[in-house]
């Protein structure tokens, strides 16, 4: 079993969660939820891997806090 970290966002002007996994493209999804945006994205790898393993083209590193005056 392999594990992606999504970055997750919800929209307000479609009412959805929207996801990415960072590195791997076309890896991204919506959904009313947030269980049903993540149902949406394993559905998604799936079928990204059932191509093969693709390399990762990034990693997820984490969020900052960007201040402006």
């Amino acid at each position: 079993m392999q594990s992606y970290t999504a970055v997750v966002e919800f929209c307000t002007v479609t009412d959805l969660y929207v996801g990415y996994i960072p590195g791997l493209p076309g890896a991204h999804s919506q959904g009313k939820t947030p269980e049903e945006l993540n149902e949406n994205l394993k559905e998604v790898v799936s079928v990204i891997l059932e191509e093969g393993t693709p390399e990762m083209e990034g990693k997820f590193v984490g969020t900052q806090v960007v201040e402006v005056s």
